[in-house]
């Protein structure tokens, strides 16, 4: 799904990282809350994050929604795979 069909936005709690960051991911984490769904779509979002927080997506097209959570580290989402609610969706 094109990057332009979702909705991104990133919400501070305006607190720094307080443990170092995970060394299995240099480049970020590749998360994935699909559950096994058939149809699924591949996000980016911001990288790293500027600090803790979270970022909430929505679809514009299925609707479906979620939140990820940020710390503002090397191990932050860089990417988030979701179930795709598009019946027209195709894979």
């Amino acid at each position: 799904m094109p990057q332009s069909q979702w909705r991104i936005h990133w919400h501070d709690h305006g607190r720094e990282p307080q443990c170092a960051p995970d060394p299995r991911y240099p480049q970020g984490i590749h998360v994935d809350v699909s559950l096994g769904a058939v149809q699924t779509c591949e996000v980016s979002v911001p990288y790293p994050a500027k600090r803790c927080g979270y970022y909430t997506l929505r679809c514009t097209t299925c609707g479906f929604s979620c939140a990820i959570t940020t710390a503002g580290r090397v191990d932050d989402p860089c990417a988030v795979k979701v179930p795709c609610k598009s019946a027209s969706h195709n894979n």
